[in-house]
C-alpha cells in the first residue's frame, strides 16, 4: 500500500508527500507538518490527512488546524 499526505491550507489543496510505502514514516511526516502548520502565523485554517490509495484516512490520521484572525 502507498500513502500520501494531503494538506489544505487557507482553501488551497496540495500534495505534501506521495508514494510513501512505510506507514510509520507517513505518521512522522504527518506530525511534523501539523506542528509546522500549528506554528505558522499565516495559516488561518488547514486540514492534513494521511490518505491511502482509496483516499481514505489511514488510522484516523486527519487533523484540522484553525487560528483566529485576531491574536
Amino acid at each position: 500500500m502507498k500513502y500520501a499526505i494531503i494538506k489544505v491550507i487557507n482553501g488551497g489543496y496540495f500534495i505534501h508527500a506521495e508514494g510513501i510505502t512505510d506507514v510509520n514514516s507517513a505518521k512522522v511526516q504527518f506530525h511534523d507538518l501539523c506542528k509546522t502548520l500549528w506554528n505558522a502565523s499565516d495559516v488561518l485554517k488547514a486540514t492534513v490527512i494521511i490518505a491511502d490509495e482509496n483516499l481514505d484516512a489511514v488510522e484516523g490520521y486527519k487533523e484540522v488546524i484553525t487560528h483566529s484572525e485576531v491574536e
